[in-house]
């Protein structure tokens, strides 16, 4: 891809979808119109949604604007990280086998098991009783 042309790409972490536009700048990270900082209120959910730029030591060099949506805010944030780093191979091909080998391009498809009939839960059984 040419230098200095905004990248586009999605992550998804259980139901929480990002989308996310990177494009060269000073290290903006606007979530849904308000600063990263602001949106993410744990410390963790902020450290996760920045790994992807921090491994390839590029937090400075790219601004990343996103809309989230879904899931909760530490879904949101894993959400997040895949995104910027698909969007940051889109970029630079180069960067897939340092973003691969840290886990960060694995979509995570672990979801919450359905409830089934006849039961209280997804594995819970109901109460049995012998007398």
């Amino acid at each position: 891809m040419s230098e200095g042309t905004a990248q586009y790409s999605t992550g998804k972490r259980k139901t929480a979808i990002a989308r996310v536009w990177l494009a060269p700048g000073t290290g903006n990270l606007n979530v849904n119109g308000l600063a990263a900082d602001e949106y993410f209120e744990r410390a963790s959910a902020r450290m996760i949604a920045r790994q992807s730029l921090e491994h390839l030591a590029l937090t400075d060099k790219y601004d990343v604007k996103a809309t989230l949506q879904g899931g909760g805010h530490s879904a949101q944030a894993e959400a997040l990280r895949h995104g910027i780093a698909r969007a940051l191979i889109l970029e630079d091909p180069e960067r897939r086998r340092a973003l691969k080998q840290a886990g960060f391009l694995t979509r995570d498809a672990r979801k919450k098991e359905r409830k089934k009939y006849g039961q209280p839960g997804a594995r819970k059984r109901f109460q049995y009783s012998k007398r």
